[in-house]
């Protein structure tokens, strides 16, 4: 039976050294209870706790950090599917570079990379690691490596079997927490050994699931536990019930060596083929993708549905209640106002944007909800609003007194000219990308 975090406190040796990463033992054991925590990172652990607690506390998932900072997170997932709590750890996005190119070729793309920023909701969405794959069997490829991570500042996927060459790419790049791919039950001890004294990840591979499985579990078995699954799939049906089955062993029937996030190149050039190889990562639990060459179009489309996945469906995305100045306003600039949900914010500040006046953008707090759903939900209402813009003193802001509502929530309109005496309620369009119409025939 699971133990939770105050017995598991008991065992723990009560030093609260906060070593682990936590501020006392006791918040430690409850991590660990909710298996959100590695009992290997108790540098105190006693051979007791290890035998009573051992792998039952890790979590189900074992989460993997790649880059300097360990900012790029993989694993640490708790449940099947997003409605039942949240995914935590987007899929990571890589791009594959050859060592075949041409260094100011390779250059090209790699600045591309790093440059490479969509701005989606208020989130600024990048590329995550960089794929260097070897063809020629001279010093190119470490080459390569070095140049990819003096452009990009990003973690590498180490893509080759030849051990010496993977031995210099790694101490070449110790620290970035990089992938090493290629490991199989052949090389899997020397492996073990350059990522260990370089501090890298190893992605295990093999013939088929089976030998992945038995490859993590001497691994794991042998002490090193940082590690990622590349199981190989040949086709689409393939990888999609792989990845399924492997989630639901390691969630639903605890079977450790599947609880690792995985690895995935997708080697088809077919732009069309690619996306949907990569869709099929990004919507069934894919660790890490990787794109065999950088597309801006596909990255878009990509990045748009992986936020959309991994955004917690019971916490909506939401902007600071506050006043928004749209362009430079001044005190006679109009007044519009919406609701904190942050699409709703980015698409109606856009719309103002472009119609080409400045403005004033209230947003009350409506706890990111969309206009019909706060209005339903009582927290988008005239007296709301009033409440907030009195709090704010807008008032003293400006010395227009007309402000615009959303047309689906043209009810209001009375409710809030009541409880802002003095001010003048216009309702808008109910679609904000009739904005510019409305504010060039209505306001200007």
């Amino acid at each position: 039976m699971a133990l939770n975090g105050l017995q598991i406190q008991k065992i723990l040796p009560k030093t609260n050294c906060k070593e682990c990463g936590s501020n006392t033992c006791l918040a430690f054991a409850m991590k660990l209870a909710a298996k959100k925590a590695d009992l290997s990172e108790c540098p105190y652990a006693s051979d007791e706790a290890k035998a009573l607690l051992g792998a039952d506390s890790e979590p189900p998932i074992k989460p993997v950090a790649l880059g300097s900072d360990g900012e790029y997170k993989i694993g640490d997932e708790t449940v099947l599917y997003r409605h039942e709590k949240t995914f935590v750890n987007q899929t990571l996005i890589a791009i594959n570079i050859n060592d075949t190119l041409e260094a100011a070729d390779a250059n090209a793309i790699l600045e591309q990379i790093r440059d490479y920023k969509l701005e989606r909701v208020g989130e600024i969405l990048t590329v995550n690691a960089v794929a260097i794959t070897q063809l020629k069997n001279d010093g190119t490829f470490l080459e390569l490596a070095k140049q990819a991570v003096a452009v990009t500042g990003l973690p590498l996927i180490i893509r080759t079997q030849n051990e010496s060459a993977v031995e210099a790419v790694a101490k070449a790049v110790k620290g970035t927490n990089s992938v090493i791919t290629g490991v199989n039950k052949d090389n899997a001890e020397v492996m073990v050994k350059i990522a260990t004294d370089n501090g890298h990840i190893l992605a295990l591979s093999g013939e088929n699931v089976d030998e992945v499985f038995a490859l993590a579990e001497s691994i794991k078995s042998s002490g090193f536990n940082n590690l990622i699954l590349d199981f190989g799939a040949k086709t689409l049906a393939e990888a999609y019930q792989i990845n399924s089955i492997a989630r639901r062993a390691a969630l639903k029937d605890k079977v450790k060596p599947m609880g690792y996030a995985s690895l995935k190149f997708i080697e088809t050039e077919d732009l069309m083929e690619s996306t949907v190889e990569a869709i099929t990562e990004i919507d069934k639990y894919g660790g890490i993708v990787v794109l065999p060459t950088f597309e801006p179009a596909q990255l878009v489309s990509l990045m748009t549905l992986r936020l959309n996945i991994y955004t917690d469906p019971q916490k909506p995305i939401q902007v600071e209640p506050k006043v928004y100045q749209i362009g430079e306003p001044d005190r006679n600039s109009p007044v519009f106002v919406t609701t904190n949900f942050s699409l709703t914010y980015f698409i109606v500040s856009g719309e103002i944007e472009n119609s080409g006046i400045s403005a004033w953008l209230v947003i009350p707090e409506c706890e990111g909800l969309s206009v019909l759903t706060a209005w339903a939900a009582g927290k988008f209402s005239g007296a709301h609003i009033a409440k907030f813009i009195k709090e704010i003193d807008l008032e003293s802001m400006v010395d227009t007194r007309k402000i615009t509502i959303p047309g689906y929530v043209a009810q209001i309109s009375g409710e809030l000219e009541e409880n802002l005496p003095g001010w003048v309620v216009s309702v808008g369009p109910q679609e904000a990308v009739d904005l510019e119409g409305y504010i060039k025939t209505c306001l200007v």
